[in-house]
C-alpha cells in the first residue's frame, strides 16, 4: 500500500520521489525527477516539473505549475493561481533550457493567489507575498509585500499577522502568539523568543 495519495484522475511519472502522507489531487501532473516531501497537499491541477524540490508540509493550492530551477522548503504555502516563472527572456523559437533561473522559496513563506514571482529570486522565511502581487527582488524574512512591483510594506509574523509598530524598545510582538520580534544590524528581522532554526 502506497504511504501517499494520488487521485486516480492524476498522473505521477516514473522517477518522481514523494513522501509519506502527501496527497496530490484531481487533474495533477508529477514529472519524473520531481522531489516532494512529506505531509504536502497538491491540488486540482498541479503540474510539478522535473528536478523541483519541495519540502515537508508544503500546500499548493489549485492551479500551480512548478517549474524546473524551483526550489520550495518546509511549510511553504502556494495560493490559487500563482505562478512561478524560469526563464527571464523566454522565446519560443529560442531553446533557453540551460538558462534557467533557480527561484527559492524559503521555510514558512506565503505565496498569496495570483501573484507571480520573477525568476531567480529568494523569498525569505515566513515572508508573505500578497495577492496579484509581482516579484521581481529577494524579499527578506518576514516581509510582508504587496503591489506591483511588489515592495514590503510592514513585517509579518510566524503566524501571518501584521506588524506595523514597534514598541518604545523596538520590539514588535504578534498579537496570536506574542513572539517578540526586533530589527537586526543587518536591517532584517528575528524572532528573539525562538531558535529560528527550529520549527515552531
Amino acid at each position: 500500500m502506497s504511504q501517499y495519495f494520488v487521485h486516480k484522475s492524476a498522473f505521477v511519472d516514473e522517477g518522481a520521489i514523494i513522501g509519506k502522507g502527501t496527497k496530490i489531487w484531481h487533474f495533477s501532473h508529477i514529472l519524473s525527477g520531481a522531489k516532494i516531501g512529506d505531509g504536502c497537499s497538491l491540488g486540482q491541477n498541479t503540474c510539478i516539473s522535473g528536478n523541483v524540490v519541495i519540502g515537508n508540509n508544503v500546500k499548493i493550492q489549485n492551479n500551480v505549475s512548478v517549474y524546473e530551477g524551483v526550489v520550495i522548503e518546509d511549510d511553504v504555502f502556494l495560493g490559487p493561481s500563482c505562478v512561478l516563472t524560469n526563464v527571464t527572456n523566454p522565446r519560443s523559437e529560442i531553446s533557453r533550457k540551460h538558462l534557467y533561473q533557480k527561484t527559492r522559496i524559503k521555510k514558512g513563506a506565503s505565496i498569496g493567489a495570483n501573484a507571480t514571482i520573477v525568476c531567480g529570486v529568494t523569498i525569505g522565511r515566513f515572508a508573505f507575498v500578497a495577492a496579484g502581487a509581482v516579484v521581481a527582488t529577494d524579499i527578506p524574512d518576514y516581509a510582508l509585500v504587496m503591489g506591483v512591483p511588489a515592495r514590503k510594506v510592514c513585517w509579518i509574523s510566524r503566524h501571518g499577522h501584521r506588524m506595523d509598530k514597534a514598541d518604545h524598545n523596538g520590539i514588535y510582538i504578534c498579537p496570536e502568539s506574542k513572539l517578540r520580534y526586533k530589527v537586526s544590524p543587518d536591517q532584517t528581522l528575528v524572532c528573539i523568543d525562538l531558535d529560528e532554526n527550529k520549527r515552531l
